[in-house]
């Protein structure tokens, strides 16, 4: 695997293999590598002849209330990873080198939809940040296929918004939430919970679960359902951020019109901020 901090000179070397008529992919990420990103990897493996992948600790994605600071670099282990995955290329650029004029003075680029509920009503002006360094990552990589997770379905969505409207030539593809044995979303936060936390954390998932049963049954009462599964991770002392039935596709309360649905949530357990979702269509 080629490591590359400076975008010119991994241009360069990405346009020789574009030259050769090789599919490109982009995996984006911020480092702290689990099997979730390992995941999406092997999809753009097999999607694509090169793969991409980025590890930048996104200072515009992080909240007044959010330590960028404390984020986890790993970038050995995320490398040996990386390599054992057969990655291709890894971009792994300073703060300088993705925002050279310094970031009071970056272009931003914004969503108009979307991203002001659910997480983006919790983390005001993350999702501008996340929307901003995706397209800067999408022009320097210029691949044919980028890879998300499905696990932040709000972020995909509005990636997938974002590059239908500013005519980026790229295939946005999500890859299916990478899960513990339990049942709960890996995440790199997970390390922060406690053991009496890990413990019970997988009961957002499982809660989610039943929700999908019942309108996958023909329970069309969203709310209702919402209010019943809240109360019952209220019960578990947890801190509810949002639980909602959502359209997958804008996010929208969901409708009895509505085909295609998400169930999205997020919780806090002490400091840490978990989320999840699951699909679902109704009957």
């Amino acid at each position: 695997m080629d490591v590359y901090r400076k975008i010119t000179k991994l241009r360069t070397a990405l346009g020789v293999q574009r030259s050769s008529g090789k599919r490109i992919a982009l995996v984006a990420t911020m480092g702290n590598l689990h099997e979730g990103h390992l995941e999406l990897v092997r999809l753009a493996k097999q999607k694509a002849d090169i793969v991409v992948a980025s590890i930048f600790v996104n200072p515009l994605q992080f909240g007044l209330n959010e330590n960028w600071e404390q984020y986890p670099r790993t970038f050995d282990e995320d490398c040996a990873k990386l390599i054992a995955e057969d990655c291709d290329y890894l971009l792994h650029p300073d703060e300088r080198e993705m925002y050279p004029n310094g970031m009071s003075q970056q272009t931003r680029v914004f969503c108009a939809t979307m991203t002001d509920v659910w997480c983006g009503a919790s983390r005001p002006g993350h999702f501008e940040g996340v929307t901003t360094v995706v397209t800067k990552l999408l022009n320097i990589v210029q691949p044919d296929i980028a890879v998300f997770g499905e696990k932040d379905w709000q972020q995909l969505a509005v990636i997938r918004r974002m590059a239908a409207d500013l005519c980026v030539n790229v295939e946005i593809i999500g890859a299916p939430v990478a899960r513990d044995t339990d049942g709960l979303a890996l995440s790199s936060r997970n390390r922060f919970l406690t053991k009496q936390e890990r413990i019970k954390a997988k009961l957002l998932y499982k809660t989610m679960l039943v929700m999908a049963e019942a309108i996958a049954g023909g329970d069309r009462d969203y709310l209702k359902l919402q209010k019943q599964a809240s109360k019952k991770l209220e019960s578990a002392e947890f801190r509810l951020d949002y639980l909602a039935v959502v359209n997958a596709k804008d996010l929208e309360p969901a409708t009895n019109d509505d085909k295609d649905l998400r169930i999205l949530g997020a919780i806090y357990a002490s400091n840490t901020r978990l989320i999840d979702n699951i699909g679902v269509q109704p009957a």
